[in-house]
């Protein structure tokens, strides 16, 4: 697993822990644990997108050398409906983002990302008799997943709006998101693996009870702030509260914020990174049996690849956009655009090299490289909302997410309707479309975004003297 980045030197408090040696500082505690947070979720959202072909479909076993087909205990469930079970979970997702941002801002960002994790993971684990009563029933459990899973994203900002330092919050935060595409890349195969040799249900078992055993050790170890946190050192201490934002006392001026051309380009930005990523999050199994023949448990497998690229990829750039901004010298605004748009373009032209290959070797490449150029993007707008306003991070970011999760309500749908054969020519409409929701995703960031304190976050009013 990739290392937890360390910061360089930051005058006398650095100097002064040098001397004293090396020690893992509490800021990378929380972004360890951020991590495995992140890899739960999303091993729970996405375990669903495997077990539901062997669901459908059944798999194949070996009794006595002889292969038999095993039908699935859902054979009836067309396409559609199985496109309005996976699209279920961003129904409830997209109407806890604000609210979820308020919470974590009011309540602090550690007790609502713990909250929503243990929410999903209960029903995760009630995932297998909620599908025997009917998919009806399946449906309200993703409902309900998504609407707890809402909350964490907000809740995750305003954590590093306390904890980051100025010239980490770059690395931090990617490093902490990147948990979940580690935490897709270990669903597919464990997944697929799970429901070969043991079922179904056994799938969601798993991520359910290892999902509230994280909870556990996040609220064992993790404190809202580095002044509760009981381990932290003098110096670190020092260093967290000079970069301190304080993030609950202000009346959010959601006029102006919707206003602003830079919160736009990360709203978009974030709308059209998802589109892509949802899309293969929901269907990457099913594209890798239809177009290169892959078995479910091998399909499993390298469906992770992506994800795997993705996960290097985001926290290499969190780690080098900070280096150009802290050592080059590069102003931010600059770094942002950098990466987000060689991300977008990158992955348009590697996605549309997918749609006309034949090859199943260069299928999978292709779609690898695409998919592990979003870390790029991801590595530039998820954290241009501490960029623009700190103080509002956890709006901002509920804002964003809200709207980038129509593309996990629409394209589960969407594909449905199109690919009702799973032929070639049908997966190429969805790859064609999605790489032009890529370009115009680059294309407008290249004009709005910024990297900046916006005017109305250096002017904000607190709640006294908005009563008085």
């Amino acid at each position: 697993m990739a290392q937890i980045p360390r910061s360089s030197s930051y005058g006398a408090a650095d100097s002064a822990e040098e001397e004293k040696g090396w020690r893992f500082e509490r800021r990378y505690m929380v972004a360890l644990l951020a991590f495995f947070g992140f890899a739960n979720i999303y091993a729970m959202r996405a375990n669903l997108s495997v077990a539901i072909v062997e669901m459908t479909s059944g798999i194949d076993q070996s009794i006595n050398g002889t292969t038999v087909h095993l039908p699935g205990e859902f054979e009836n469930w067309t396409p559609f409906v199985q496109g309005a079970i996976l699209s279920s979970f961003f129904y409830g997702y997209i109407l806890t983002q604000i609210p979820g941002g308020f919470l974590a801002h009011r309540y602090g960002g550690k007790m609502v990302y713990v909250a929503g994790v243990a929410g999903t993971a209960v029903f995760t684990l009630l995932t297998p008799p909620l599908a025997k009563m009917g998919y009806s029933m399946l449906i309200f459990a993703r409902f309900m997943e998504g609407l707890l899973e809402g909350v964490t994203y907000p809740a995750m900002h305003v954590v590093w709006s306390n904890w980051a330092p100025l010239l980490e919050k770059t690395k931090l935060a990617t490093f902490a998101f990147s948990g979940s595409y580690f935490g897709t890349v270990a669903a597919m195969p464990i997944s697929a693996s799970l429901g070969q040799h043991f079922g179904w249900p056994m799938i969601f078992y798993f991520f359910g009870l290892a999902g509230l055993a994280w909870c556990y050790v996040w609220w064992k170890e993790v404190a809202d702030t580095p002044s509760q946190d009981l381990k932290i050192s003098t110096d670190e201490l020092t260093l967290l509260q000079r970069d301190a934002i304080n993030t609950n006392t202000y009346i959010v001026p959601w006029r102006m914020i919707l206003a602003s051309k830079p919160v736009w380009a990360t709203v978009i930005a974030h709308f059209c990174q998802n589109w892509g990523f949802y899309t293969m999050l929901t269907n990457l199994p099913r594209i890798l049996g239809d177009l290169a023949n892959y078995q479910l448990e091998k399909a499993g497998f390298i469906a992770g690849l992506p994800y795997l690229a993705m996960g290097l990829v985001l926290i290499w750039a969190g780690q080098f956009s900070d280096h150009l901004r802290k050592e080059r010298g590069m102003t931010t605004v600059r770094v942002r655009k950098f990466f987000c748009v060689v991300g977008f373009f990158g992955q348009a032209l590697t996605l549309l090299a997918a749609s006309l290959t034949r090859s199943p070797t260069w299928l999978v490449a292709w779609i690898t490289i695409s998919m592990g150029l979003g870390g790029l993007t991801w590595a530039s707008f998820s954290v241009n909302h501490l960029d623009l306003a700190p103080q509002y991070a956890g709006h901002l970011m509920a804002l964003s997410n809200t709207i980038a999760t129509l593309p996990g309500m629409l394209g589960p749908l969407i594909v449905g309707i199109v690919v009702v054969d799973y032929t070639v020519a049908q997966w190429n409409v969805i790859f064609y479309l999605t790489t032009v929701i890529y370009a115009l995703g680059g294309f407008m960031y290249v004009r709005w975004a910024s990297g900046e304190l916006e005017p109305w976050a250096s002017d904000h009013l607190p709640f006294a003297s908005e009563l008085s």
